[in-house]
């Protein structure tokens, strides 16, 4: 999986299609990804002695084929390439060629 935490990407599929965020979480054994403001859920947590009980808001995961990463020079969805620069491994976006940090 080329995605990484902290990179900025934009949700090509499913309920929040066309949404952008930041990667908070990378589940690799399963391949999934989180997103902040993406495919938020709503959970019950129950009180605990004085604590009364509420509803938490949080982000679900989602798959990493379901969002692309944000093109650093055109602000697009792009694809990930990566190429070796000064013998180390760097990743690249397909379409501007720019470097993605």
């Amino acid at each position: 999986m080329k995605l990484k935490k902290g990179d900025k990407v934009v949700v090509i599929a499913g309920k929040d299609r066309g949404k952008t965020g930041e990667i908070t979480d990378v589940e690799k054994e399963t391949e999934r990804v989180v997103v902040a403001g993406v495919n938020v859920v709503k959970r019950h947590k129950r009180g605990k002695g004085d604590v009364k009980g509420q509803i938490v808001e949080k982000p679900a995961s989602i798959h990493a084929s379901n969002v692309m990463v944000v093109d650093p020079k055109t602000g697009g969805r792009t694809r990930v390439g990566v190429e070796r620069k000064e013998g180390k491994r760097v990743r690249v976006a397909k379409k501007s060629g720019q470097e993605i940090t």
